[in-house]
């Protein structure tokens, strides 16, 4: 459900982390939908975000500072939290010091909030504050809100995430603001990293598929044996479900994923159809590979806000592979041109 069936287009909203995927993608939505004050936040320079909004106003700050947190959310009725150091599993894993440093950002974008009388905040936290004994076999049971506790979250990542969850939860029970949280699994799409070592799954997969067919070497490296499972869900939906969840009285963390659970196997068998080639797979057991087997339980995402995802896999994956392939085929070009 769009924000603008609930809100009046002149509504001050504020996007942290609008360099970044999913906060670029939400402001390009806001904007179409007519809303006419956007202020798109984030710690990059402005020539390094993502995707840029046409007439959000763009500022660069560093939110793990109280001071630029009050000045972002000034004025704002409505404020978007995706300001996070966080990637893929690859990066993740190595960085769980950087994770946890998020929580700067998480704790005083809410009190500045508070403090400048916003009335929603939105919280992005992540599949990975699940407990990771229920995460052990590649066919693992669909993950339920309540499967987060007794806490064992994925080390770093998943507990900074945590950890602000129940901050959203006691600021919205001690303070006017009203908070709402989405547990998203693994959003994947166009307009986000492909390379570089924060790319998850389905954009590394796509982008080693688009090289070995540019350059004609049939062979992609997998990490793992590839049978490690995960659900994906396009971002499309994920815009569409974090507006309706905002726009709702849940105030619970929820899911926002899809339930089709599928192999890294399975997901290279898709894009290799897209490609037209077949690749020679060389397996990585040492390469960092997150929990076996993470899957979305939506029956409480259904029941509470009647939505649920309408992008099939094999959609979203071909719009995915189509931008990485020009991405990668435009640098491939400018390699033989220099």
């Amino acid at each position: 459900m769009a924000l603008a069936e609930h809100y009046p287009l002149s509504t001050p909203i504020v996007v942290a982390g609008a360099g970044g995927f999913i906060g670029g993608h939400l402001v390009c939505a806001l904007e179409a939908q007519g809303f006419s004050q956007i202020r798109a936040v984030d710690c990059k320079p402005v020539a390094q975000w993502f995707q840029r909004g046409r007439r959000a106003v763009m500022v660069e700050a560093d939110l793990r500072r109280r001071k630029d947190c009050l000045a972002a959310t000034e004025g704002a009725a409505i404020v978007f939290n995706f300001a996070a150091d966080m990637g893929g599993m690859g990066y993740i894993e190595q960085n769980k010091l950087n994770c946890m440093l998020s929580v700067l950002i998480n704790t005083h974008m809410l009190e500045a909030a508070a403090a400048s009388h916003v009335e929603r905040f939105f919280f992005a936290s992540s599949a990975c504050v699940y407990r990771a004994d229920l995460q052990a076999v590649s066919d693992a049971k669909p993950l339920r809100e309540e499967d987060a506790y007794p806490a064992m979250p994925e080390d770093g990542y998943g507990w900074e995430k945590l950890f602000s969850e129940r901050m959203c939860r006691h600021f919205g029970v001690e303070t006017a603001l009203t908070t709402r949280v989405a547990r998203f699994h693994n959003v994947y799409g166009p307009h986000g990293s492909y390379a570089g070592g924060r790319e998850k799954a389905p954009a590394a997969i796509c982008r080693k598929v688009a090289q070995a067919k540019l350059t004609g070497v049939h062979e992609i490296e997998i990490w793992g044996d590839g049978e490690q499972t995960r659900s994906f869900l396009h971002i499309d939906d994920a815009v569409e479900g974090l507006q309706t969840l905002m726009t709702s009285e849940v105030a619970e963390p929820t899911n926002l994923g899809s339930d089709r659970l599928i192999s890294i196997n399975a997901l290279v068998d898709v894009v290799e159809e897209f490609a037209g080639i077949r690749c020679r797979r060389s397996f990585v057991p040492t390469a960092p590979l997150g929990v076996r087997g993470r899957n979305s339980d939506n029956t409480f995402m259904k029941a509470s806000l009647g939505w649920s995802p309408s992008v099939s896999l094999e959609a979203g994956l071909a719009r995915t592979y189509r931008w990485i392939y020009d991405q990668v085929s435009q640098e491939l070009r400018a390699t033989k041109a220099e």
